[in-house]
């Protein structure tokens, strides 16, 4: 008797739903931040400073100019999950522009990839900070449903810009 084979001895074929779904999502936004153009391209690529803003993140580790690896615990509705990835940075267009791509596996939650273009603009001392993310979440997270993605993605990318922000903030005042 094979592993698809039922009691009876034939075959039984039943649909088993994997969890091999995937949901894509868009972020767009534009933030201006009270600092220099460079200090906010030089700001952006400090592991520390990123370390400190991305939430959730517990190790970030420069490989080199290009190349950082991370580890990020995240809570997507009911799911919580320590993911370990890998990011490229493309800097050929830099300081006005970079693109960063990356990868990462929060083992049984699920995986996810994508990449920004994030470009700079110098506004008098203040500098206007836009982006363009894509990713797409694979496995249990995907399940939860667009909505709730988009939604927490959202927040993450708010958080992340706030405590960037009040870090750029903070140089200026001391």
């Amino acid at each position: 008797m094979g592993p698809l084979t039922g009691a009876s001895g034939n075959t039984s074929i039943r649909q088993i739903p994997l969890l091999l779904e995937s949901e894509n999502m868009e972020l767009k936004d534009e933030i201006i931040i009270n600092a220099p153009m460079q200090r906010v391209y030089e700001a952006l690529n400090d592991p520390d400073i990123l370390r400190e803003c991305i939430p959730g993140c517990e190790e970030l580790i420069q490989h080199s100019d290009t190349e950082l690896e991370a580890k990020i615990v995240l809570k997507v509705g009911p799911v919580k999950a320590r993911f370990s990835g890998d990011v490229q940075l493309d800097k050929s267009g830099a300081p006005d522009a970079f693109s960063l791509t990356g990868q990462g596996n929060g083992g049984a939650a699920g995986h996810a990839k994508g990449g920004a273009d994030v470009t700079l603009v110098a506004d008098g001392d203040t500098t206007i900070l836009s982006y363009d993310a894509k990713a797409q979440i694979g496995g249990k997270l995907a399940q939860l449903g667009s909505r709730l993605i988009q939604s927490t993605a959202k927040k993450l990318a708010a958080k992340f810009f706030k405590k960037f922000a009040e870090v750029l903030d903070g140089e200026t005042v001391g």
